[in-house]
């Protein structure tokens, strides 16, 4: 797994924490900011927002990994994920950033900023489908 500096980890910390408090969660009331570092030194952060049609709402990790997309970036060197309990990325958020990371380095706090796991993504996500996966068979 890189490893990002003690400067970067706190920055992306503050990040997902700012974002963490705009996050729309009036079912769950479960609030998540994200923050990718990525490859140019910029900070990507999105929210959880749900919707009244579940399916519909979007994860922060993923509303993260879409603003840095959608900004032109495809180098994600590390995540911060902030939520009320330490909770680590979903499975579906996992599947989705693995495309760009399998070893994504997974920073998750508890609510008042305390680490609770450090892990490579590939911990989380072991055997992910990805890109290869689809490669022509012969």
């Amino acid at each position: 797994m890189a490893e990002i500096t003690p400067q970067q980890e706190k920055q992306l910390l503050q990040a997902a924490l700012d974002v963490q408090d705009l996050a729309y969660a009036p079912y769950s009331h479960y609030h998540v900011g994200a923050a990718i570092l990525l490859g140019d030194g910029s900070i990507a952060a999105g929210c959880n927002v749900e919707n009244a049609a579940y399916p519909v709402g979007i994860c922060a990790e993923r509303a993260a990994a879409s603003i840095a997309v959608s900004s032109g970036q495809r180098e994600f060197v590390a995540i911060a994920v902030v939520t009320p309990n330490g909770g680590t990325p979903c499975g579906m958020c996992r599947q989705f950033l693995s495309e760009f990371n399998p070893e994504l380095p997974v920073y998750a706090y508890n609510g008042d900023g305390i680490l609770v796991h450090k892990l490579p993504l590939n911990d989380l996500l072991l055997h992910a489908f990805g890109p290869k996966a689809l490669e022509s068979v012969d």
